[in-house]
Formats: C-alpha cells, structure tokens, sequence
C-alpha cells in the first residue's frame, strides 16, 4: 500500500460521500496544529483490509520490514519538545485542580501510592496502544492508524470470529471518544461558572445556573470559529493563564500546612470508587497519544524508558500527586472539588487566581469540543446536498452541541461528582478497558511471552479498569442523585 493515509485529518462530509464509492480516495492531511484527532471515513481502511486479504487467515503475514514511520509524508512534523508540550497540554486541565478533592476520597496515603500506581498504568496502556498501532500499521502497510482505527485493525486481523465485530469496536471506541470530550466540555462549563460565582458572591450573590446562562451565548459564539488555527493565540493565552494560576495556588497551600495527622490516612471502601473516577479522569490525554506520535519528525524517540511519553507522564503524575496532597493536607475534609473554590474570599490575589484559570478554562472549551464536533460533523453534512445547506447544518450542530453541554452543566451542579463520572464512564473506557483487549486480540497469533505474561498482564488491567467502571460510575451516580435531593 503506497497511498499516504491522513494523520491528523480533519474530516468533512466529502469523506462520507465519498466512503460510498467502490474505492478509498487518498486525502492529503491538514496541519497538525489544526485539529486533534483523525476521524476518517468508515469504509476506508475496509477497503485496505479488502486489498491485504482480510478474508484470508493468513491476514498479518504481509511484509515484516514495512516501517510505517519511513512512509509519513508530514507537512509540519513536530520535534521532541513540541510534542512534549502538547502530551501535557493534552493531559493536564480541570482534572489536576480536583485531585484535592480525589485524595479526601481516598485518604492521604492512599491517594499518594495510588495516583502514582494509576499514573503507571495509565502510561503502560498508552504504550500498549502505541505498540498496538505499529504492529497493526506494518500488518496493513499503513503509515499510521488512530485509536479507533487501531480497534477495528486489530478485530479485522485477529480470530475468525471476531472479525465481523471489527467496525463495532471501531464505533464503540469513537463513541466514547465522543462520550469522554463532551463530558470535558460539561466540566469546563461548571468550572467556570463556579469559580466566576465564588468571585462575584463577594459583591452579589446568583444561583450558578444564572453564571452558566450568561456564558451559553459567548461560548456559542466562540466554537462557531471551525479552524483551531485561527484560535492559536487564544491558546496560548489560556495555556499561560494556567500556568499562573498553577503557581500561585500552589504559593497558597505550601503555606502553614497542618501537621499529617489532621487528615484522614484511608478513606472508607464507599468512597474509593469516587477517587477512582477523579484520577482516571485527570489522566485524561490517551485519545491524543497516537495523533501525537503520528506527528513528530522523529517518532522512535517516542517510546522508551526515557522517551518523550514517559517523561510527559512522569511530571504529570508528579504534578497531580503534589496538587493533591498539598491541597488535601491544607484544607482537610473542606477541600472543594476545585482547589481554587478554597482560596481565601476576600484576598484579591486569590481572586485573580479564580478569574485567570475561569478564562483559561473557558478558552480551552473549543479545544474539548473540536473532537466530538468534529465526530459528528460529517456524518450530519453528508445528509445535506447544497454547499449552503451543509454548512448551515454545520452551525445549527455547534449550537446544539454547546447547548447540550450547557444542560447537562445546569443538571449536575456538583463540580466533584461530575468530574467523576465522566472519568469513570468514559475515561476508564479508553484508558484501562480498551488497551489490554486491544493487545491481546492484536497478538493473539505471536504470542504473549513467557508463561503468556502478557495476557496475564492485560486480564488484570482489564479487571481493574472493569472494576473502577462499574463501582465509579455507581458511586458518581449516587452522589449525584443525593445531591440533588438535598
């Protein structure tokens, strides 16, 4: 297979169209600063499964010294360190300031070991899925293949009986790709809301709901701009404004920190799974790892002990473990489910904290939701004929996307249990579910190793991350309606 594959592709209803055709039309890839994920079209690698021989047993047995990142045809690769930048850019957001919140559930010590054990797992997983894509790639002599094309590669080439299964994991991760950034963008929108209303009750005192309708229409406004190039700047500002906010919350906590013992060691078990759901949802970057990887001019530099994604994750599991116990040490069973909600009202310093990282947040809304727009888009576009049809239709789905996210906001105004269930629905998903299944059907006819430790390894995983989902989502979901009986 020769024709270059798009890496970071920005879909368009021309992809579905054209997915109705008898063959995969190659599409040149915009730059990667323009979108985030790849979302092709169905048929496509389908397609390229047809032309391998994917009704054959003996699919995989292609070519072994196919090298897919010898066949990238990248615009603007990215180095070392931009690549760095955008793994921390993609991991760490709200979910770093509610890991306070995380360790009260879990108790100091607890919380401790177990954001670094989680930091480990997670990071295990992504190199799983990025292990996964290149073996998968050389299989389908593909340059590069998403996350959910990763899925349906590794059903279409694994036991003759999960074949047929291929394009539902390829939609069920898609799914919750959808599923995982729109819950972000629900987050966002509370987060704001509740750090502005802290700010304001000094002066006047509104429900958050009236916070949350005054922001719908600015943040209508902001997402109907369809190419992240031109909100560049934007990002910058808000990746700057976070990083001052970061400092000085952390000037705040380090400061007369009470003695360990005024905080709970261990938790109780009911509250666990609460803790489970924050941290998987603060590990939030696996739908970026592959479009990432797929990016940089020097790909292999990506992996190893001390490759770029070990190094991103090692300071984001430092960062989140020190926001955590510092936060929770500080202000005890009081900690909000944001840390900057317990900074002192009155002091003007803490109340530019709140403004500048509501301003951050808010600007870094249309980066959350440029993927499940960007999901859903062409699907919506494809059942229209007319150029102004088609992007008109385009607009009415932004508008509505927003709205939805603006609602669910309004339905669940406790900032913690939101976070936590979308951590434990969806970010578990893609973390801890998909990845060990992934491997095991993808190597199934190599081989797991020595005594099958790789199986081994990934059925543990797999229960664990099964586990966090079910009594995560339970407990979110408790604490949620008793919220909102009270």
């Amino acid at each position: 297979m020769t024709e270059r594959q798009p890496l970071l592709l920005q879909s368009d209803a021309s992809d579905y169209e054209g997915s109705r055709g008898s063959a995969a039309r190659p599409v040149r890839s915009s730059p990667p600063d323009n979108t985030l994920v790849n979302v092709h079209s169905e048929d496509s690698l389908a397609v390229h499964a047809a032309a391998s021989g994917s009704g054959d047993d003996e699919i995989g047995s292609t070519d072994k010294s196919y090298n897919p990142t010898h066949h990238r045809d990248l615009e603007h690769p990215t180095s070392n360190f931009d690549t760095l930048v955008h793994l921390l850019k993609g991991n760490i957001g709200t979910g770093i300031l509610a890991m306070p919140d995380a360790f009260k559930n879990a108790g100091l010590y607890v919380g401790l070991f177990g954001t670094m054990i989680m930091g480990a797992i997670c990071t295990h997983c992504m190199h799983m899925l990025v292990n996964c894509s290149h073996e998968l790639c050389r299989r389908f002599q593909q340059p590069s293949l998403d996350f959910s094309e990763v899925a349906y590669c590794s059903f279409e080439s694994g036991p003759l009986g999960l074949r047929r299964y291929s394009m539902l994991a390829r939609r069920i991760v898609t799914t919750f790709l959808f599923i995982t950034q729109i819950g972000f963008c629900c987050v966002y929108f509370l987060f704001v809301a509740l750090n502005i209303k802290d700010v304001m009750d000094h002066y006047y005192k509104m429900p958050v709901q009236i916070y949350l309708l005054i922001m719908l229409g600015p943040m209508i406004l902001l997402n109907l701009v369809r190419n992240l190039k031109y909100l560049t700047p934007v990002s910058l500002v808000a990746a700057l404004l976070t990083v001052a906010g970061l400092a000085i919350t952390f000037s705040y906590m380090l400061v007369d920190l009470p003695d360990v013992h005024t905080v709970k060691p261990v938790a109780t078990w009911a509250t666990l799974p609460l803790y489970f759901g924050t941290a998987i949802y603060a590990f939030e970057g696996i739908g970026v790892v592959l479009p990432l990887e797929n990016n940089m001019r020097t790909p292999e530099d990506f992996g190893g002990t001390t490759g770029v994604l070990n190094t991103g994750m090692v300071i984001v599991a430092c960062l989140y473990t020190a926001v955590g116990f510092f936060g929770y040490l500080k202000y005890g069973e009081h900690v909000e489910g944001s840390i900057t909600l317990n900074l002192p009202q009155g002091d003007t310093l803490s109340q530019l904290v709140r403004i500048s990282m509501a301003v951050a947040i808010f600007l870094s809304y249309t980066l959350q939701f440029y993927v499940p727009v960007n999901i859903v888009e062409p699907f919506v576009r494809s059942h229209f004929d007319t150029t102004r049809a088609k992007d008109l239709s385009a607009t009415v789905l932004r508008v509505v996307l927003v709205t939805f996210t603006f609602l669910l906001a309004t339905c669940i105004p406790n900032l913690g249990s939101i976070i936590s269930l979308v951590g434990a629905v969806s970010s578990s998903a893609l973390a801890l579910i998909a990845p060990p299944i992934i491997e095991v059907i993808t190597f199934y006819n190599v081989g797991y190793g020595r005594f099958n430790w790789m199986l081994w390894k990934d059925v543990l995983i797999l229960i664990f991350g099964l586990c966090g989902f079910v009594f995560g989502t339970w407990a979110s979901l408790a604490q949620i309606l008793n919220d909102r009986t009270h």
